[in-house]
């Protein structure tokens, strides 16, 4: 059941759509935020809220890639493989993440410290090659600097 908070916060949103059904997104967000991911029993109690079938809901969530259907990582690590991050040291970031945390993408590492997921854009090329930890972007990754960033969220 939807806790009084996390109503309040999706609720909060109807004044910015025109229909309950445009919340939908911003309303999975809200539970991911709270409780992690967006669980099946969270898909049907947010679809009765918003006057949706729970398969309307769930189509909306399989198509947007920052909803985890599935439980992920304290730490959700997003690399960008645009061609930006491609041309600029993509491949060296990948080998560097997969042997540091000894898992594959769409991972999680044994202690559930980090879940590992490639995205097609952060919109950093300036940055290249990017990724994001949780909602912190960090670019110009090099081993030493990737290093560093996953002991600061150890």
């Amino acid at each position: 059941m939807l806790s009084q908070q996390e109503r309040d916060e999706i609720e909060a949103e109807f004044p910015h759509y025109e229909k309950k059904r445009g919340v939908s997104v911003e309303a999975m967000k809200i539970i991911q935020r709270h409780r992690g991911w967006v669980s099946t029993q969270a898909i049907e109690e947010i679809s009765e809220f918003l006057e949706m079938t729970p398969d309307e809901l769930d189509g909306v969530a399989t198509f947007y890639n920052l909803i985890f259907r599935k439980p992920v990582g304290k730490h959700v690590i997003l690399v960008c493989d645009s061609v930006s991050c491609w041309i600029m040291g993509y491949e060296e970031v990948r080998s560097h993440l997969l042997s540091r945390l000894g898992i594959q993408f769409g991972q999680t590492t044994g202690d559930g410290r980090f879940t590992l997921l490639s995205v097609p854009c952060l919109g950093a090329c300036d940055q290249a090659p990017a990724m994001m930890v949780n909602d912190k972007l960090y670019g110009n990754l090099d081993p030493a600097k990737i290093d560093e960033i996953l002991e600061a969220h150890a």
